[in-house]
């Protein structure tokens, strides 16, 4: 899991400086939380998206961005509240998801949004 700065964000995501369309930057789908270190919801998802980044360790990238450090990107993202999260696939446009997904939600959006199975793919979803 990596904290995304601005310079940060537009080398690995999105060059928002130089582009007008979405143009993706990375090689692999990716998942942004969109966090505040005071936000209760954004602590509960926290452990969870480690776990995930182990689980999906060279299929998935996961980022965060401390919206109260990066306001500008938060801002172009339109964040009104936390947690959100933006799932990104390689070739489609990225999609926001807000508040506090259990971890099975959050697989169930990485398979169905990002197109990524679960490692195991034994986990049940209902």
């Amino acid at each position: 899991m990596e904290y995304l700065t601005k310079e940060s964000f537009i080398e690995k995501v999105f060059d928002f400086e130089n582009e007008t369309e979405w143009k993706f930057k990375g090689t692999k789908p990716a998942i942004i939380d969109f966090y505040a270190d005071w936000c209760g919801p954004c602590k509960m998802i926290s452990p969870i998206l480690e776990q995930l980044s182990k689980e999906y360790d060279g299929k998935v990238d996961i980022y965060k961005i401390d919206t109260e450090e990066q306001q500008e990107l938060s801002a172009m993202f339109g964040i009104r509240s936390i947690p959100s999260l933006l799932f990104i696939p390689t070739s489609d446009k990225p999609q926001m998801a807000v508040g506090a997904l259990p971890k099975d939600g959050f697989i169930k959006a990485i398979d169905e949004v990002l197109g990524v199975k679960h490692p195991t793919q034994e986990t049940n979803l209902n």
